[in-house]
């Protein structure tokens, strides 16, 4: 043979036998790791971990638990734009290959080689549901076997519509994000069938690196990575040169808080899941359960935003306590360096109450890096209430200068303002006073920076709003709301107190003088309210007010009872103001309606709801509830509550203001008889809100604010005159008795003496 013929053959011959030996190889390794291989059967029977959710009773989710976010689609549920945006990013031949892309390998071989270093991959989708499903993340040449057999494993068994859409509902998009649909929900509050072309490239560009392209964290990557996307959508022929410009121009809204849901609820979503955990603990997280609460949208809706610009408002009344914190702006390149947005990531948005960071700052201006990216510039106006903050006299730690962290308000045109964290807390509970349901319930001001529940776990001192269930003992008692009290001065001396003399005082520092029971509540007197106890006799009273649902132990049956001494959480309020809106009845508050499974049925109701007019729940009589409804009334009519009736334009308010000593706690508790409603406002660490923040000017205009959504389209109602109540006099002098009574009612009412005091508190003056 030739030696040029040898020459050329050897080479070949080499090469077959190398060929050979691989193919050999090859199906040695088949027909011993193939048999091996897990079963199908995790995806072949796909059941997803999916999360916990919450929603109102009227079908808005709420809250979402669980490690992973994710909501189901089926294949033919996923818009053809998001299906092509997914493999234009991922996989152009998923349709024509078997598992293994050779000419995407060849490809990524030659991209690489030509580019001196790893630059492409070429895993298939098949591939990544193999490995997502079966495999590690791990570099190694049996990993890489393993799953290329699994490819063509999973190929042979499901067809390719299949594959995509385990792919779709499977794969991490970061942000606890699982899947595209739960993706679209995180990203962009939108399902799936509503995205833009912009908003799918963005999406299917997520699974090559989900942190590095996180939108949220990384926006400028985000996009270089979404501009690819989209540049493969147009060669590949998915969208026309139009629609690419188009979608290259649009601006994308991320979501940048991940709390949010179809409405604020977080304190109730909680409640919600710990109810939920405690009956299923076994697959609470991962079993698709659906909790419905009694919360109503709207009305939930309603309380978060009275509840906020109440706080708001308050805190912009005590001033500007100046910068947040401080960054290093040492640390970064320029004004423009993507890294600023990176800073401010950490800082939660707060709702409204957007982070910025200071550039640059004078008297006259300030120039602002808003957490999105915007620069903004304040002045005029925009810079009064934080003027202080500007002077070079402020204290270096609160200054504005460059490097502060701030905070920014849109006001009512639109226009950023400065604004602060406040630091006073809130809290507002409703529910209908006709079976319990909570109808609206927030927590606290930020459920993200204070996860305290105010409304179940604040024990607070009530105050005045305490003195209606007083005055009910006190009707009990026989008096009525004509009876007279001396409104004087009073001393009760140290032998009767065992420590010292104790003079209590009213709000105002005015004594009227006898008046009337009804308008002393309206005024809310003080002297007033401790004759009454002392005449009733605190001991009668502290077992009688145990009748609304409160603890006994908490009230010690001192006269300082009277003026709100004791603690309650806002839950025992509304639940107890309810007794009087709904005729005398205590019910049982709850805030979980149902919980079903993934499949919609039913695992848990709440338990055989009892409504007002069984008989077996009254606590109070009747004629009791209408005297205490009418002297209820009056105190937002023309008491301290007037602001209510005022701002509301009805008649049919009742309620009562409570401030405690030294302005520590403001409260309004009060309802109509279709729902009851209860605000407080304090600090964490109990502490002076300042003078004139009583329960009238802090609390009650979120109990309208409220109210003014709940009652829309509610018509006016009174209660009507129960049976065995002897009513005289008109108008502001209308006075009821018991009929048994009627004998008995001394000249003008006049209340008994009181006896003199056993035991009593040094009480707070209200």
């Amino acid at each position: 043979m030739p030696l040029t013929l040898r020459l050329i053959l050897y080479p070949i011959a080499v090469l077959l036998g190398l060929v050979a030996i691989g193919v050999a190889i090859a199906l040695i390794v088949l027909v011993l790791a193939y048999p091996k291989l897990p079963s199908l059967e995790v995806i072949t029977d796909y059941r997803p971990k999916i999360p916990l959710r919450v929603y109102t009773a009227d079908g808005y989710l709420i809250g979402e638990f669980g490690e992973e976010r994710r909501a189901v689609v089926a294949i033919d549920d996923v818009p053809p734009l998001m299906k092509q945006a997914i493999l234009a990013a991922e996989d152009g031949n998923f349709y024509q290959h078997g598992g293994i892309d050779y000419l995407g390998i060849a490809r990524a071989v030659s991209a690489n080689v030509l580019g001196g270093r790893m630059r492409q991959g070429a895993s298939t989708i098949t591939q990544q549901v193999a490995r997502n499903f079966f495999l590690t993340n791990e570099k190694t040449l049996t990993r890489k076997l393993y799953e290329a057999l699994l490819s063509f494993k999973i190929e042979h068994n499901l067809s390719k519509d299949q594959i995509l859409e385990l792919y779709i509902n499977q794969i991490y998009l970061g942000q606890r994000a699982y899947g595209f649909a739960a993706a679209a929900q995180i990203y962009f509050g939108k399902s799936l069938k509503d995205i833009t072309i912009a908003e799918a490239a963005m999406l299917a560009g997520l699974p090559k690196a989900p942190s590095a392209y996180n939108p949220v964290v990384n926006p400028t990557r985000a996009r270089q990575r979404q501009q690819y996307v989209l540049r493969r959508m147009l060669e590949l022929g998915n969208i026309d040169a139009a629609q690419h410009e188009a979608a290259l121009k649009e601006p994308l809204v991320i979501k940048r808080e991940l709390s949010e849901f179809a409405v604020h609820a977080e304190y109730a979503a909680e409640m919600a899941r710990q109810l939920a955990a405690e009956q299923f603990p076994e697959d609470v997280y991962s079993g698709g359960m659906k909790v419905y609460t009694t919360l109503l949208k709207s009305e939930q809706e309603a309380a978060y935003n009275a509840l906020r610009k109440g706080v708001m408002d308050y805190d912009r009344r005590h001033g500007y306590r100046g910068a947040e914190s401080f960054l290093n702006m040492a640390d970064f390149k320029s004004d423009q360096d993507e890294s600023l947005d990176e800073a401010l990531q950490d800082i939660h948005d707060a709702d409204n109450l957007v982070p910025a960071l200071v550039l640059s700052a004078s008297t006259s201006e300030l120039k602002v890096y808003r957490k999105g990216g915007e620069t903004v510039t304040l002045s005029g106006d925009a810079l009064k209430f934080a003027a202080r903050m500007l002077d070079d006299k402020a204290p270096p730690n609160k200054r504005l200068r460059r490097g502060a962290i701030i905070r920014l308000l849109k006001d009512d045109k639109g226009q950023w303002q400065i604004s602060q964290l406040p630091e006073v807390e809130s809290a507002f509970v409703s529910l209908s006073p006709q079976d319990g349901a909570i109808r609206a319930l927030v927590g606290g001001f930020d459920f993200n920076r204070n996860k305290f529940n105010h409304v179940t776990q604040a024990w607070r001192q009530p105050g005045s709003s305490f003195k209606p269930f007083i005055y009910s003992a006190a009707l009990e008692k026989g008096y009525g709301p004509g009876s007279i009290v001396d409104d004087s001065p009073l001393v009760v001396p140290a032998s009767q107190t065992g420590s010292q003399a104790w003079m209590p005082r009213n709000y105002d520092g005015k004594y009227d003088g006898p008046m009337k029971l009804r308008t002393a509540l309206a005024k809310s007197k003080n002297l007033v309210s401790v004759r009454l106890l002392q005449s009733i006799n605190p001991h009668y009273a502290q077992d009688y007010i145990s009748r609304f649902g409160f603890d006994a132990e908490r009230h010690p049956p001192y006269l300082t009872m009277a003026l709100g001494a004791g603690l309650v959480t806002p839950w025992q309020m509304v639940t107890a103001y309810s007794v009087f809106a709904n005729g005398g009845y205590k019910l049982n508050p709850y805030i979980v309606r149902e919980i079903r499974n993934e499949k919609g049925q039913v695992l848990a109701q709440a338990a055989s709801i009892r409504a007002a007019g069984d008989e077996t729940l009254r606590v109070i009589d009747p004629r009791n509830a209408f005297m205490m409804d009418m002297m209820l009334r009056d105190v937002t009519i023309y008491g301290t509550a007037a602001r209510a009736s005022a701002t509301l334009k009805r008649q049919d308010l009742a309620g009562k203001t409570g401030t405690t000593n030294e302005y520590v706690d403001a409260w309004f508790c009060g309802y109509q008889m279709t729902v009851t409603g209860c605000a407080w406002v304090g600090f964490d660490q109990p502490r002076k809100l300042g003078n004139n923040e009583t329960g009238g000017s802090t609390a009650l205009p979120i109990w309208i604010g409220y109210m003014q959504r709940a009652l829309k389209d509610i018509p006016v109602q009174l209660p009507t005159q129960p049976d065995g109540l002897v009513a005289f006099g008109e108008g502001r002098e209308r006075n009821y008795v018991y009929a048994e009574n009627m004998g008995n009612i001394p000249a003008e009412e006049e209340a008994p003496d009181a006896p003199p005091a056993t035991d009593i508190n040094l009480p707070p003056s209200d």
